[in-house]
């Protein structure tokens, strides 16, 4: 029973304090507690409670609730709107009565499942594809729209050109709107200006600037061109952006003189002639200020081309439109080419699992150097509806102040963002009704924090969100047709299927979890690793012979057909959102002065949430380093050599590193180790 003494105590008012008490109370006595919860969430909570007051009442209502047949929900769809969703609709048409059902045609019924997507999505051909898949070589090589010709970009622009592609919103600014019109004739001049610079179809042109309209329309105007767009977070330092012009042999980089960051303003020009990266077309930052070019960058305006009207190069489906980079165990990042296969991977799941709907508006504070990036342009576009992009930092009340005033109806992030919210408190009594998803992905989520965003717009559901840049999207997410337990997946997405396989090789309810291929956006190679020794080679079967492959996370499968993420089972991490490996980490952080060698690892937190980067370190024999100069040291030689966003956690001085009889070091020793108390700090 709830009493009026605990639900003042956690912040509702003294007055209607007793009524909200008998209400509750009769709620529970009579209803289901999923059902007794959507009548309280709609009639007596509401975003501006004290947080302490929703997860008292959730807890209070699932109190008894039986976890065998799922993870306790906070949100469950209505009728109506399984009714009125992409997938709804899918179902209806197929005549297939339950969402476990289709998702297994979805498997069973790979090609016939992606033709409908496809024409769902109106892919635009210039040559249709004869087939949908193709297995003659195998799940490693399936031939996916093989004699198709096309160019991805074409499906971007199927909206009415006076509809809304992007609002746009810097710091402190005023909010901006760009029709598809517009933002067609920008992405022409672009191709048109790309073409006339001399490069060739396939070359590589790099882009190191944050997400604008401006940048949107080089991306699609490099790709509309038949060049190969190349991805660099700008928040890289200039040695990880040399490093990956290097790797993707990119011909010209597009940037910007300066970023401004919640009032702050860092140089981006500059760390491209750091770098000694190749000529530059330079934009100026949005106070209009150009920095001093060196011989041979161009500014912005005398790059573009004012011919406004552009004829597509078209290629095959398996052509090369974007290098992107993601870690694995060596020094060098993976480089991992999308094809004209991967956009089509991200409408999709935008379609069907973020139900993404014409004139939606979708905002998800990301970079060209993240594949979110890419995967908003996508999803937005090719399902006609609207991205929103804010110039700025997103962790406070001015970027929320912007979703409600660019009336934002799926709104993606990293877990740690609504860390910083919450325990700011700086989304209050703001209007975020418009919202109908959340969507996270990039680190492992918190349920308390996931429940608090859910609280924040009065309810909708969070899609969580798991893949990766090799995968062109998700492999496990969720859906509106089911219900939004916090920080949990309720399904492998559509098209593609799973298997958790324990360190015995067998399957089971918590291990590493591996995807049965085949499924569009899969990547087939990759620039500078051996793709299937990356991806296939030792991997288990599963019980009918098919092969699996590799992606790294450790999963647990819950009751009622859910699931749980534990982080990375390998050496790599998620770290702000970013996919970095522990080589990366270690190369640089051993360059300190005392320090011997270094093991770095990602670890998760008991309640989960983002991971937090823990170094062990052999100091040097001579060293006189205490742990509070070596952290900040490492945390000063990352944020100038890798990326300021990654944060050292904890430094643990040992002894020595334990290794196997290979000499290669146990990580994953480690990573018990700290996470089961055995070094962690005081």
């Amino acid at each position: 029973m709830v009493t009026t003494d605990q639900l003042i105590g956690h912040g509702l008012g003294e007055e209607g304090a007793d009524s909200a008490a008998r209400v509750i109370n009769e709620l529970i006595a009579s209803r289901d507690a999923a059902s007794a919860w959507r009548v309280i969430i709609d009639q007596v909570l509401n975003p501006d409670h004290p947080f302490s007051l929703h997860r008292f009442l959730h807890d209070t209502v699932f109190a008894d609730w039986d976890a065998a047949v799922g993870p306790r929900p906070a949100w469950t769809p209505s009728d109506a709107t399984i009714r009125n969703s992409n997938i709804g609709r899918f179902m209806e048409e197929l005549g297939i009565s339950t969402y476990a059902e289709l998702h297994r045609w979805s498997v069973e019924h790979r090609d016939r499942f992606w033709r409908i997507v496809i024409d769902r999505l109106g892919i635009r051909f210039s040559k249709a594809p004869p087939s949908i898949l193709d297995l003659a070589q195998g799940v490693e090589s399936p031939g996916w729209l093989a004699g198709a010709r096309l160019n991805i970009v074409d499906s971007c622009f199927d909206a009415p050109a006076d509809e809304t592609a992007i609002v746009h919103q810097a710091e402190g600014g005023k909010m901006v709107r760009m029709s598809y019109g517009e933002l067609e004739s920008l992405t022409n001049r672009v191709a048109n200006a790309i073409d006339r610079f001399g490069l060739r179809a396939k070359d590589g042109v790099a882009v190191c600037m944050p997400m604008t309209a401006q940048t949107v329309a080089i991306y699609l105007g490099i790709i509309r061109a038949g060049g190969v767009m190349v991805s660099i977070a700008d928040s890289f330092a200039p040695d990880e952006i040399a490093r990956r012009i290097r790797i993707a042999g990119a011909k010209v980089v597009f940037t910007q003189g300066r970023v401004h960051r919640g009032g702050k303003v860092f140089p981006m020009y500059a760390k491209i002639v750091e770098a000694n990266a190749p000529q530059a077309v330079v934009l100026p930052d949005r106070t209009g200020v150009e920095p001093e070019l060196r011989d041979g960058d161009i500014t912005w305006e005398s790059f573009l081309s004012d011919r406004n009207t552009f004829e597509p190069v078209v290629g095959d489906p398996d052509d090369h439109t974007n290098v992107l980079f993601s870690s694995g165990t060596t020094g060098d990042p993976k480089a991992i080419p999308w094809t004209q296969l991967a956009p089509i991977k991200c409408a999709a799941d935008a379609l069907l699992h973020q139900d993404v709907q014409p004139r939606d508006v979708l905002a998800w504070p990301t970079s060209l150097g993240w594949m979110m990036g890419p995967w908003l342009i996508y999803a937005s576009l090719i399902n006609r509806a609207a991205m929103a992009l804010y110039d700025g930092m997103p962790t406070g009340r001015p970027f929320g102040e912007f979703v409600q005033n660019a009336q934002v109806t799926m709104l993606g992030l990293v877990p740690s963002l609504v860390r910083a919210w919450r325990d700011a408190e700086c989304m209050k009594g703001l209007d975020w009704r418009r919202i109908k998803v959340f969507s996270s992905t990039g680190e492992c989520s918190d349920a308390d924090d996931m429940l608090y965003l859910m609280s924040l717009a009065g309810y909708r559901p969070v899609i969580e969100y798991c893949g990766g840049t090799e995968i062109g999207g998700g492999y496990i997410t969720g859906t509106v047709v089911q219900a939004a337990s916090p920080a949990t997946f309720s399904t492998p997405a559509l098209g593609l299927d799973v298997a958790i396989v324990d360190e015995a090789g067998r399957e089971a309810d918590e291990g590493e979890l591996f995807m049965i291929p085949p499924s569009i956006g899969l990547s087939q190679q990759l620039i500078n690793r051996d793709h299937h020794e990356v991806y296939f080679e030792g991997t288990p079967m599963v019980s009918d012979g098919r092969p699996l492959r590799r992606h790294g996370d450790h999963m647990q499968r819950l009751g009622g057909g859910y699931y749980r993420a534990h982080g990375r089972v390998d050496d790599t991490m998620n770290l702000g959102g970013i996919k970095v490996s522990s080589a990366e980490i270690e190369r640089v952080v051993n360059t300190i002065d005392g320090v011997s060698e270094t093991a770095a690892i990602g670890v998760v937190p008991p309640s989960g949430g983002p991971s937090r980067l823990v170094i062990y370190v052999v100091l040097a024999p001579s060293s006189s380093l205490d742990v509070g100069l070596l952290k900040a040291s490492m945390q000063v030689v990352i944020r100038g050599h890798l990326n300021p966003l990654f944060k050292v956690y904890d430094v643990i001085v040992v002894e020595a590193l334990p290794r196997t009889a290979s000499n290669k070091v146990m990580r994953r020793e480690l990573r018990a180790s700290y996470t089961s108390g055995g070094a962690r700090p005081k």
